[in-house]
């Protein structure tokens, strides 16, 4: 094969040459030569290394987690991809059992029928998303504290942790359909009053931690899905808004052992344990 420019690579792999110099300067993704004029060329194991990094990132890793798993000394490519279909292999699994739930609710509300109510949410278990948040966070500060907090909310606090999640979301629709760029001191704003909404309700949450969770809401599709549905271009936006705040706050150093993404699967932003 070979040799692939930037261009060519961002056309294969469907990313923008803007992400692939992103994982460069990362280190999460190097090409492994440079042309005689500077520019980036990636062979087919530079390739097979993005591939993975698109898949881990399709299940919801964040890219420190992807960057830790590439770099393991005893990383094995093979068990990679078997670990990946394993886990691809589950949420086929959820998918097409909630699919079945949907079409049966199709199919009764134009029977005029009912379904039974013993079937009516077969697909969907919150539980599930505890369980991976505990696997994959529960031994962090921040995911004891979260569910510590979680535990003794009651309806008005949930009720009020929404009403204030949905205020921040609707302000950042706006934000970007009036053209403001996700980093200037608006949109950076808001993603500091993000930011301040998780660590008032569920656990301290360092600018470097919110951007680990501006990561996930494009690299989880559960997250980009709740807030594509309100404005096309709107998980990328508030990614980068919470990205350029980060940086903006360099200064407030995140705390090893407090730092683990905890954060709701459906898009709220604000603790695994969403009601």
């Amino acid at each position: 094969m070979s040799m692939k420019t930037v261009g060519e690579v961002a056309q294969l792999a469907h990313v923008s040459v803007r992400t692939l110099h992103h994982y460069d300067e990362l280190g999460l993704l190097s090409p492994s030569e440079r042309s005689q004029a500077g520019y980036r060329l990636y062979s087919y194991d530079d390739l097979a290394r993005l591939q993975g990094i698109l898949i881990w990132r399709a299940l919801g890793f964040s890219l420190a987690e992807i960057a830790s798993l590439l770099d393991d000394p005893d990383h094995d490519r093979l068990g990679a991809l078997e670990r990946q279909r394993e886990l691809i292999g589950r949420e086929l699994d959820r998918l097409t059992a909630l699919a079945a739930t949907v079409d049966a609710a199709i199919a009764a509300h134009g029977n005029g029928t009912r379904l039974k109510e013993t079937s009516m949410f077969d697909g969907f278990d919150p539980a599930e998303y505890e369980d991976e948040a505990r696997e994959r966070w529960g031994h962090t500060d921040a995911y004891r504290e979260s569910a510590r907090r979680a535990e003794a909310y009651g309806d008005a606090e949930w009720t009020e942790i929404r009403g204030e999640s949905e205020a921040i979301v609707g302000d950042l629709v706006r934000l970007m359909r009036a053209g403001e760029p996700a980093d200037g001191a608006a949109a950076r704003a808001l993603a500091e009053r993000h930011r301040e909404h998780i660590t008032r309700w569920f656990y301290p949450c360092s600018p470097q931690m919110h951007r680990g969770l501006g990561e996930m809401y494009i690299a989880d599709e559960r997250f980009a899905s709740t807030y594509e549905r309100q404005a096309e271009g709107l998980a990328s936006y508030f990614r980068d808004a919470i990205v350029a705040n980060a940086d903006s706050r360099r200064s407030e150093a995140p705390n090893p052992s407090r730092d683990g993404p905890v954060s709701d699967a459906r898009g709220t932003g604000s603790c695994w344990r969403g009601r």
